[in-house]
């Protein structure tokens, strides 16, 4: 684990392997060791993998109340500052996908491909940005567990409980070690993100849209959505996994996205 200190906060990071960039970015409410496998994986497979805690998660400093939906996209691009890379291929899961192109609006030139997986593109509706501020407000008042529990057969599909209990054990565990006050922080400023639709209709590098089948939160039909509007997007979908397919079934999600980092590796 390395730390460094970026638009005043300090950001705790994996840094491992080398080679290309492939920057991995969470979800909410985990951390960066959602990404295991895939640092595991790719980091002895020719790639510098760089998993960052975002702000408010993990080794990550807290900022509390509403931020502009940007400074977690501008943290992402001070790390990469420091760590002195320009150009990588840049991923994320669910809110961290959303970040991912956030960043992609900002820093185009920044960015050699994307990898979006089980998140959504478009603005929060007014009803979600209710629930999402109602939501932070819980978290406060009662902290992680309740929700944590509530959820946690969404974000794992409910017979992976069952049947990869460490998968389930390590996904709960992230949720309540997160801190209440960054996670409210973070959905409150996600329910205020803006839509992306027009700017994945004109994304310029490949991407990979990756969902888990039985994904509630951001269903197949999302993100085969998002796969129609991106020019260069290939599309796969993870049979037997819900919002945490790269931890559900890690084996498939690695050879779906060592298949699309071949591709574009070979388009360079």
């Amino acid at each position: 684990m390395a730390t460094a200190s970026v638009n005043g906060i300090t950001v705790g990071y994996d840094d491992e392997g080398a080679g290309a960039p492939l920057v991995l970015i969470h979800g909410h409410p985990f951390d960066r060791s959602m990404w295991a496998p895939q640092i595991i994986d790719f980091s002895v497979s020719g790639w510098r993998v760089i998993a960052p805690d975002l702000r408010g998660y993990g080794e990550s400093g807290v900022t509390p109340g509403t931020m502009a939906w940007k400074i977690f996209a501008s943290d992402i691009a001070a790390l990469l500052d420091h760590l002195q890379l320009d150009d990588v291929v840049l991923g994320g899961l669910s809110m961290g996908g959303q970040i991912v192109m956030e960043f992609y609006r900002l820093f185009p030139d920044r960015v050699r491909a994307l990898v979006l997986a089980d998140t959504f593109c478009q603005a929060e509706t007014e009803e979600g940005r209710r629930a999402r501020h109602d939501q932070a407000d819980r978290l406060l008042r009662a902290g992680m567990r309740g929700y944590a529990e509530e959820v946690l057969a969404k974000m794992v599909a409910p017979d992976n409980i069952t049947a990869l209990p460490a998968v389930a054990e390590h996904v709960l565990a992230m949720m309540l070690r997160t801190s209440p006050e960054g996670a409210a922080a973070a959905l409150r400023s996600r329910a205020e993100r803006p839509d992306y639709t027009n700017l994945l209709a004109r994304t310029s590098v490949p991407a990979l849209v990756v969902v888990g089948r039985d994904d509630e939160f951001t269903p197949v039909a999302v993100a085969e959505f998002m796969a129609r509007l991106i020019p260069q997007a290939t599309l796969a979908v993870i049979d037997g996994a819900a919002h945490m397919p790269n931890l559900e079934w890690a084996a498939e999600f690695n050879r779906v996205l060592h298949r699309f980092l071949a591709l574009v590796d070979k388009a360079q």
